[in-house]
């Protein structure tokens, strides 16, 4: 791999995401600690990496487990800013009130900040983050580039004119599993129509966008390339690409009248996939990223390359984690999600437990479809459930030599991505369910 480039920023340093969500962080960077308990994080040998997600993590009753808790004051705070009840969207809304973009990423972009505030308060410190998309708002609201009130601002209006967007310029997306990005952006090419890749997410999953026609023709392009399974994504827009030109003035013009800040701990674009410090760099990446590709995987790897060794996803779905471990050999990585989480997090990054060999794994794609994947590398031998076959959690698909392949969720078959005899690789895909 060629060696990281910097934007702005010099060699890393030991540095802190701001205590307090969105507060701008002083000019010297210091550990900054909870009162009456000590950074566990500070004591580490390897450096810690904040990852958000974005918009597809979200799920019905995200918020409730948060409520009473401390952190909760953020979802008022925010309803504040938008003149509308976010508590009611965490706790009550369904899962078609949550797919609508401007419920999906406010929703989303609040848990995430709830949890980190949670973690926060603990003393936990982080030397570099970065989010998926939407999550990059989060990212630079953690690290204080952005106040509070101007990220929940920015997120609002970004989410209406993507909205918009799509709904005058009608598009779709699909993930490609089991191409490399090359073959990806040449099934596009083959496609000779309006479709483009618009996230890399990790080795052997991207996912393609444009109109209805062109996502299409390039997934049977794929197909031919040697794709293992194309999957449509429920959403209405073709996000990361050009159909999404009409939404970047109007976010431009929000993205000038917010308080951009520098900050100590660096953010990763997914524009460039380098560091960013500086707040005279974002005014251009936060516009470019609406019609550019989401370069996740490049991510990951220029925060190994800074040090990162330990990904902590804060906020819902545990998508980030699963697309971490596919990426980066090695990493340790755990989601946090709610109240409940916080203990075990606390364990894993003082050393004392690791959460990274789970026996029953699975990867979340998007809001309703699940991944189970490979527990080993072997032979993979599958169990005769046909398309529509409901199953359990712990449920087993098949066999990789000896280990058994158990699904990590409730759902339905959709189909295997692995076939009878297959030889695999440890958390390849296996299967996919959808849960709703």
């Amino acid at each position: 791999m060629m060696a990281v480039r910097f934007a702005n920023f010099s060699a890393p340093r030991p540095a802190s995401v701001t205590r307090r969500v969105g507060r701008q962080p002083p000019t010297k960077s210091y550990p900054r600690v909870a009162k009456g308990r000590r950074s566990q994080a500070s004591n580490l040998p390897t450096m810690l990496a904040f990852t958000f997600p974005g918009q597809g993590s979200q799920r019905p009753g995200m918020g409730r487990p948060w409520v009473g808790h401390d952190s909760w004051e953020l979802v008022e705070e925010a309803s504040e800013v938008v003149g509308r009840d976010l508590g009611r969207l965490l706790v009550d809304a369904d899962a078609d009130e949550l797919r609508d973009t401007r419920n999906a990423q406010l929703a989303t972009f609040v848990v995430s900040l709830m949890v980190l505030d949670a973690i926060q308060r603990l003393g936990v410190d982080a030397s570099m983050c970065a989010g998926h998309s939407l999550g990059e708002y989060t990212a630079l609201t953690a690290t204080g580039a952005l106040g509070y009130a101007d990220g929940v601002s920015l997120v609002t209006e970004r989410a209406a004119a993507m909205h918009d967007a799509g709904s005058a310029n009608p598009g779709t997306m699909a993930a490609v599993l089991g191409l490399d990005d090359d073959q990806v952006g040449v099934a596009c090419n083959l496609a000779d129509a309006e479709v483009w890749v618009a996230n890399y997410n990790a080795p052997g999953q991207v996912v393609i966008a444009g109109s209805v026609d062109g996502v299409a023709s390039a997934g049977q392009h794929a197909k031919e390339l040697g794709a293992r399974r194309i999957m449509s994504l429920p959403v209405a827009g073709a996000f990361h690409t050009g159909f999404m030109t009409s939404a970047r003035q109007r976010l431009r013009d929000a993205i000038e009248n917010a308080d951009l800040r520098d900050i100590d701990v660096p953010v990763i674009s997914n524009v460039d996939a380098l560091p960013h410090t500086q707040a005279s760099d974002w005014n251009a990446l936060l516009s470019a990223q609406l019609s550019s590709p989401v370069r996740w995987k490049h991510s990951l790897h220029t925060m190994t390359e800074l040090g990162a060794t330990r990904f902590a996803e804060l906020g819902p779905g545990g998508v980030l984690s699963g697309m971490t471990k596919r990426t980066i050999e090695g990493a340790r990585t755990i989601s946090v999600a709610s109240p409940d989480d916080l203990d075990p997090f606390l364990e894993w990054v003082s050393g004392t437990i690791s959460l990274d060999t789970h026996p029953v794994e699975g990867e979340h794609l998007f809001a309703i479809e699940r991944l189970v994947v490979s527990p080993a590398a072997g032979i993979f031998t599958p169990i005769d459930l046909a398309p529509g076959t409901p199953i359990e959690v712990g449920a087993v698909i098949g066999h990789v030599g000896d280990h058994e392949v158990r699904s990590a969720f409730a759902g339905v078959i959709e189909g295997f991505i692995a076939i009878d005899t297959e030889r695999v690789k440890p958390r390849q895909p296996i299967a996919w369910l959808r849960t709703h």
